[in-house]
């Protein structure tokens, strides 16, 4: 600083004078009480007085407008601020000047000459604003919520309560795990805690953590800059992560989960901050729902699943009971899914007779839900009239998978009927015991390692 005052005190004042006074620069600057001390020619332009008249009168006598005694209240300097002359928006820049650390006056500098200038300014700056919130109107309609609590059927105590505590986990933005078999409604219940959350016009984006080939989560979840890896896209890529910005990002199959992914998420989770491939840390906003239909706590004594991420996704735990311990709401449920498919397929059906009734409720419905949704579409499409009778039902759909099965076995050998017997067991044991394959091997009484055998002989 002292170098560069010596330099300064050897430039001849009459340059000087000309670098503050040039036709280019419009400048003011005041003293700590808010008068003139100079004021360059071509600011005349915005007052109604000669330049040289102003020199000595108090700021707000010149320019009624004026602020540039609030900067020297303050001390700070405002960049970019904007005031109005001749109906026509300026952008000036307002800096203190001072002295031994005391404010002993402010200077003003015009930072657009023209005001057309700043007109465009400002439609370039709109033109943009515009684009971008096309851009997010477009993204909160591809990744919103597509269900609501509404679309939860049930009367059951055991669905009642898991629909009061999702609600309550809705007013907040804690973490919360979903659990229950496959096909009891984990998404239904995410879609319908986004829904009736603040974040519901904000995006909500799923991933099924089990689809996702290993080597790829990372960059799937938090993405990567450009020229990361050999096969980078170009223009990089924008991670799960980022587009659920502000909004929910629902992990499905979160039991999947390499464990190397389970420690970068667990930072994230922490720090509320992402890392892109190639990129730096930052900082972002977001709400997370888990659900799996795996035994974390047995993974967890496997390690295969962390412990601390575990009790960070835990906060808010919503159990979602099986189909067969609601057979009470099985009539509900066949009435509500009978007039949503009716709504996109070119049937008439309206009601169930009371056999084919019959017949579901002493069925298990080891694929819960979805497996129930699923049997009623297939029953509609066979369907000629206007009532589903037990004809239009899957042939066995009251007897056990084993009971089925000797059925469609006659003719084959021993070895080969019992081998589809064994599958059979095996793939039911997995159904029942939700996909955990430590809690099946238990069912079945045999050895893990015996199970996964097993399954990999029949393609489980």
């Amino acid at each position: 600083m002292e170098k560069q005052q010596n330099v300064i005190d050897k430039i001849p004042r009459d340059i000087l004078f000309q670098v503050l006074d040039n036709p280019y620069e419009s400048m003011i600057i005041v003293d700590q009480d808010g008068r003139i001390l100079f004021m360059s020619k071509s600011y005349e332009d915005f007052i109604p007085i000669p330049h040289e008249e102003a020199v000595g009168k108090h700021l707000t006598d010149v320019i009624p407008n004026g602020q540039l005694h609030k900067v020297i209240e303050s001390g700070r300097a405002k960049i970019g601020a904007t005031f109005t002359v001749d109906g026509q928006p300026r952008v000036i820049a307002r800096i203190p000047l001072k002295k031994d650390g005391k404010t002993i006056g402010a200077y003003g500098k015009l930072m657009f000459w023209h005001a057309d200038k700043v007109g465009e300014l400002y439609q370039r700056i709109n033109a943009l604003h515009g684009r971008l919130q096309l851009f997010k109107d477009t993204l909160n309609e591809i990744y919103r919520s597509n269900y609501g609590f509404d679309n939860i059927i049930g009367n059951s105590p055991l669905i009642k309560h898991a629909k009061e505590i999702a609600l309550q986990s809705a007013l907040t933005d804690s973490p919360v795990l979903i659990t229950g078999e496959s096909g009891t409604g984990k998404e239904m219940f995410a879609h319908s805690i986004h829904r009736a959350s603040k974040r519901r016009d904000r995006p909500f984006v799923s991933v099924n953590c089990s689809s996702i080939p290993k080597e790829l989560v990372e960059s799937e979840l938090f993405g990567y800059e450009p020229g990361t890896f050999t096969g980078a896209l170009r223009k990089g890529k924008i991670g799960k992560f980022e587009l659920a910005e502000t909004g929910t990002i629902f992990l499905d199959e979160i039991g999947d989960m390499p464990l190397n992914m389970q420690v970068k998420l667990m930072r994230v989770l922490q720090e509320k901050e992402i890392e892109k491939l190639g990129g730096k840390p930052r900082k972002i906003d977001f709400r997370l729902i888990a659900a799996t239909n795996r035994n974390l706590e047995k993974m967890m004594e496997e390690n295969t699943f962390r412990n601390d991420l575990y009790y960070r996704l835990n906060v808010v735990n919503i159990r979602l009971p099986p189909l067969r311990v609601m057979k009470e709401d099985l009539s509900m449920l066949v009435k509500h899914f009978i007039k949503e498919i009716r709504q996109v397929m070119p049937k008439e059906v309206r009601s169930i007779s009371d056999e084919a009734m019959e017949i579901i409720m002493r069925h298990s419905w080891p694929g819960n839900i979805r497996e129930l949704r699923n049997m009623l579409e297939g029953a509609m499409i066979r369907c000629r009239g206007t009532r589903i009778e037990a004809a239009h039902l899957p042939p066995g759909l009251d007897k056990p998978p084993c009971v089925r099965l000797a059925e469609t076995i006659s003719g084959d050998s021993l070895r080969e009927q019992l081998d589809k017997a064994e599958k059979a067991i095996i793939k039911d044991a997995l159904e029942r015991a939700g996909e955990n394959r430590s809690k099946a091997s238990k069912m079945l009484g045999i050895h893990r390692t015996g199970l996964y055998q097993k399954m990999k002989k029949y393609g489980l």
